[in-house]
């Protein structure tokens, strides 16, 4: 027994029990930056029709590990990509709307299972489909439990979004209630006349739900949603010109967005669609999408998340808060995801898909555990690798969402055998 003792000793010394994936995330693979890879990548997305530009900012250890950019934000216009070029990020106003709805929580102005109909009353009574009746017509009943505010926060309530052939999608679709001629307060009023797709926290599904957060902000502080974004999280991070109302002087910086065809080829959307949320600005300040940006400004908010909370001595949130909203909040009974599942072995959790797991296939996106992250209609992404101590931005103006895009970014971030087969 006396010589077993010692050797069990070292064995726990040498084995260390492993890291939890959500409190202490960890990398399992060292890689570094590689500047020329990173290049190459991002010249391949243009080289191959995929994109007519892109830029990228990678930060790691406390410093701007990489800044690249290559084609051009305006074909026709023969305008380059550069850095404070300004692109329409799409959902990646989704976390900017969590972010200033948790400073709230913070504050103890709601409690995350609240109903939400304490705070927004005309949400009281949500109808779910329950079958058809004999002329094909949907049978509606008030759902199982009232939707709360955690549903709001992780895509769990039950709201449409607008696609799809569900009878509650198509009423969304019929009321508009994003139409950009609306307020907040008439989206509000419209969507809550609207039936759930399914019972709240019965399934995962994205919604229309960053824009109650929106709503949430005004009911709970008393100010317009975007005057306190920009009062509460962009201003004090230091962020200029990130924002949904945009001067007219700013335009010719503004990047054209291109539609992906079929037969491969780039066309250029509509100038009164690209425009339509931001120059000039309409009454609809949308939770879920609608700010503009240069790289600079989007990577300060990312760095704030990096620094949990925190941006050159500036706190936005709490570290707490930060990984509340960074942990998955998925209840294991939720097995319908939707779509949720083509991101990769993820979670959710507060406005961001949380990788829980290494990767399962060589296809899937490189990324360590822990990390968190969202993207954009038109390609772009951000994700914050806590393991790593890393920071990265990409943006691209291409619709349809463009997978690959990613994929062949986030490798060349972390390179090919990171998390993968080698030699994948």
């Amino acid at each position: 027994m006396r010589q077993v003792l010692p050797l069990l000793a070292a064995l726990l010394v040498a084995q260390p029990l492993p890291a939890l994936a959500q409190e202490t995330p960890a990398a399992t693979t060292t890689f570094r930056i590689d500047k020329a890879r990173l290049d190459r990548a991002l010249a391949d997305m243009v080289a191959s029709g995929r994109a007519t530009g892109v830029e990228a900012l990678v930060w790691k250890d406390g410093r701007e590990a990489y800044y690249g950019s290559t084609g051009l934000a305006d074909r026709e216009a023969n305008r380059p990509m550069r850095r404070d070029t300004l692109v329409q990020v799409y959902s990646m106003t989704k976390p900017v709307t969590g972010v200033s709805l948790m400073q709230l929580w913070e504050q103890g102005k709601f409690g995350l299972d609240d109903p939400l109909a304490r705070y927004l009353p005309e949400f009281a009574t949500m109808l779910v489909r329950d079958g058809t009746d004999a002329a094909g017509a949907p049978i509606w009943r008030p759902s199982k439990r009232p939707v709360t505010i955690r549903d709001v926060l992780r895509h769990t309530a039950g709201f449409a979004y607008g696609g799809g052939d569900s009878a509650a999608e198509k009423a969304f679709a019929a009321a508009d209630p994003l139409g950009l001629d609306h307020d907040l307060t008439e989206f509000g009023h419209r969507l809550a006349h609207l039936p759930l797709i399914f019972d709240p926290g019965s399934e995962w599904r994205y919604s229309s739900a960053v824009d109650v957060q929106a709503l949430l902000v005004e009911k709970l502080s008393g100010q317009p949603f975007e005057d306190y974004a920009r009062q509460h999280v962009l201003a004090p991070l230091g962020i200029k010109e990130a924002g949904w109302s945009q001067p007219m002087d700013r335009l010719d910086r503004f990047a054209a967005t291109y539609i992906l065809g079929a037969d491969g080829k780039l066309t250029r959307e509509p100038d009164a669609v690209t425009r339509a949320r931001n120059f000039p600005k309409p009454a609809m300040t949308m939770g879920g999408a609608g700010i503009v940006a240069p790289i600079d400004d989007y990577m300060r908010f990312a760095r704030m998340l990096l620094g949990q909370g925190t941006l050159d001595g500036v706190r936005i949130l709490k570290p707490a808060t930060v990984r509340l909203m960074a942990t998955n909040a998925l209840d294991p009974r939720i097995t319908e995801k939707s779509w949720l599942p083509s991101k990769g072995n993820v979670g959710f959790g507060i406005d961001f898909a949380v990788r829980i797991g290494q990767p399962k296939t060589p296809e899937e996106n490189r990324g360590a555990v822990g990390e968190f992250f969202w993207d954009g209609a038109a390609s772009t992404l951000f994700w914050v690798d806590p393991a790593n101590r890393l920071a990265a931005v990409f943006f691209v103006q291409t619709k349809p969402f463009q997978a690959t895009l990613h994929r062949d970014f986030r490798r060349a971030v972390y390179g090919a055998a990171y998390l993968g087969p080698s030699g994948d």
